[in-house]
């Protein structure tokens, strides 16, 4: 072991004593020391496993400009920043984190692709905003069902696939993903068709095209499922992006709340996903980054 290797090693080993008064600290400049365990002990906090892409939703956190979250979120280890517009993604680059799931200001939830009024003029827009993904090299782009409005499950799989198809064919060319969010139609989106995972995987097979897939959100399909970790195992290969939230409150993901978040994220590490993974909670804590930190620890496995 080299003598630079066992001085860190050394001092890795005294960050974890009381003080490290007792452990020969007077060997070592007190100067030099003190900022030899300063870097350490800042790697050890900042150091994450690896295992897990992490990304979060700027929309729970829009209070801070972009530009500052953005140096908060790359400095915490985050890799992404979900929801970005095109404006919005230079800035995330510019501290080395991916726009994880683009979207653009028409992008609606209760309006959506299982209405064919929409499709028209959905189909132009989402073009545009897949091309500009493309060329920014960002993989996923946000898409909704809409609400129902009295649709059957079937009328609403049967638009949304009409609609959703030549998108689906630019995607492919564009290699893009389109991804279309389960949210709950019980607390927050009321009558919002894409509710449940079945009604999302029929959707996935009816285009059967790699580029389109699903966000699935723990925290709706909780409310709306529950039987998170056996659906992940079950349906992995339908789901392109992950969001997390406290359930019930959509509040921080700790143990004041039902999911057991470390157990969902190793189910989501085993079946060798490779994507986002993106905090969606709404912080409660007066210090939104600490909580943004502490969910990132939680769900880093």
């Amino acid at each position: 072991m080299s003598h630079s290797k066992s001085r860190r090693n050394a001092l890795k080993n005294i960050a974890l004593t009381t003080g490290g008064v007792s452990l020969g600290l007077s060997a070592l400049s007190c100067k030099e020391t003190s900022e030899e365990y300063e870097q350490v002990a800042a790697e050890e906090e900042q150091a994450l496993k690896g295992n897990i892409n992490h990304s979060a939703c700027y929309w729970c956190y829009n209070s801070f400009p972009l530009d500052v979250f953005a140096k908060d979120a790359a400095d915490l280890g985050l890799k992404g920043i979900d929801l970005l517009k095109p404006e919005e993604w230079e800035t995330a680059a510019k501290y080395g984190l991916e726009c994880a799931v683009a979207t653009e200001s028409f992008a609606s939830i209760t309006n959506g692709f299982n209405d064919p009024a929409n499709h028209k003029e959905l189909q132009e827009k989402y073009a545009r905003l897949i091309d500009q993904a493309s060329e920014a090299g960002i993989k996923n782009v946000i898409v909704f069902s809409g609400n129902k409005r009295e649709l059957s499950e079937e009328e609403g799989l049967a638009n949304c696939a009409e609609g959703l198809a030549p998108l689906v064919k630019q995607a492919e060319e564009k290699n893009v993903v389109l991804i279309m969010e389960l949210l709950n139609s019980k607390i927050d989106h009321a009558d919002y068709q894409c509710d449940n995972t079945p009604w999302g995987v029929a959707l996935c097979e009816r285009l059967g095209s790699e580029h389109f897939k699903l966000l699935y959100d723990i925290y709706h399909m909780q409310i709306m499922e529950g039987d998170v970790i056996r659906t992940i195992q079950d349906y992995n290969q339908y789901f392109a992006h992950y969001h997390t939230g406290g359930v019930p409150g959509r509040n921080e993901i700790t143990e004041v709340q039902e999911l057991n978040y470390p157990a969902i994220m190793r189910a989501i590490k085993d079946t060798g996903y490779t994507g986002f993974v993106a905090q969606e909670f709404i912080p409660t804590y007066p210090d939104k980054i600490a909580a943004l930190k502490e969910g990132i620890r939680i769900c880093d496995v």
